[in-house]
């Protein structure tokens, strides 16, 4: 299970009434964050989540929007009187920024781990859920996140007793880790069925629409994606900003499958984007323009 909270939904400026885009995941009672502008920290209150249980913030992009709350955060985290580390993962060139903006955030109390991504594309394996990262196509280095929540197989039980295999050992198993008793090896695979449907959240913000982006968020069962202009008349302005309009985002959720949309990074411009939600819907059904503060809570099927 995933409990998923978009902290905001404005793109470039938080406004009186739009707190700027960002994302927070709780699984098995630890927190990631994705992105951290201006007054996230105020809305990871509102929200209800913990501060104090984030252990990996991963940052699209060096844009103020996307960053500039970070030493605000890490204050108040060390003001929590958190001890373990937290670790921050993005483009080339974070711990250079992250340790400038640091300046005015001296003495956490607490590490701070900055781990750069090299490639077009990265994986890694955080707190037991599988995070990948996609280069996409902004005017700056910016990264897509895919977030999964992988599924093993069932377990077999009655081929766990035709092994002779100890009950006292099945946990671990199910847990995907081998054990040996009396010189034999017993592996999962030995009892577990084929890898089941696990949970994906793909969070894409600040590119153009590209093939890579689709084939990244195939199949997601959230795809929260940058919708920076509602009207066709932008196009111009969006493909010079490197930004997708509604339509584009639209297309790229239809093409990639995906069990539902959302759309945010809204521009400071737009006063009401529910305004364009019925014309949303037309182009992608499973579309939804998002409050900030919008949560859901993904369960396997």
């Amino acid at each position: 299970m995933l409990d998923i909270c978009l902290l905001g939904t404005g793109g470039t400026m938080p406004l009186p009434q739009r707190a700027l885009t960002a994302l927070i995941v709780r699984y098995m009672g630890r927190n990631i964050l994705i992105d951290c502008g201006e007054g996230t920290q105020v809305m990871i209150r509102k929200s209800g989540f913990s501060m104090s249980k984030i252990d990996v913030i991963l940052i699209t992009h060096f844009h103020a929007d996307h960053i500039s709350g970070l030493p605000g955060l890490l204050l108040s985290m060390g003001k929590s009187e958190r001890s373990e580390p937290v670790k921050i993962i993005g483009p080339k060139g974070l711990c250079s920024v992250v340790s400038s903006l640091c300046v005015i955030a001296p003495d956490l109390g607490f590490e701070v781990e900055c781990s750069e991504i090299s490639d077009d594309f990265q994986s890694f394996d955080l707190n037991g859920l599988r995070i990948e990262a996609l280069k996409v196509d902004h005017s700056v280095t910016c990264y897509s996140y895919c977030i999964n929540l992988d599924r093993r197989g069932k377990f077999d039980s009655k081929k766990a007793e035709r092994l002779g295999i100890d009950l006292k050992f099945w946990k671990q198993l199910q847990q995907g880790l081998a054990v040996e008793e009396n010189g034999c090896l017993f592996t999962p695979e030995m009892v577990l069925g084929k890898p089941r449907k696990g949970l994906k959240v793909t969070y894409c913000t600040d590119t153009r629409p590209t093939e890579e982006i689709t084939v990244f968020a195939k199949n997601s069962d959230l795809f929260i994606c940058e919708g920076m202009y509602a009207d066709e008349e932008k196009k111009d302005k969006a493909v010079i900003n490197r930004h997708m309009l509604f339509s584009e985002a639209c297309e790229t959720a239809k093409q990639a499958e995906v069990n539902q949309l959302w759309l945010t990074h809204f521009s400071p411009s737009i006063k009401d984007p529910c305004e364009h939600a019925e014309f949303a819907k037309k182009l992608f059904p499973k579309t939804k323009i998002p409050c900030d503060l919008e949560s859901i809570e993904l369960k396997f099927l």
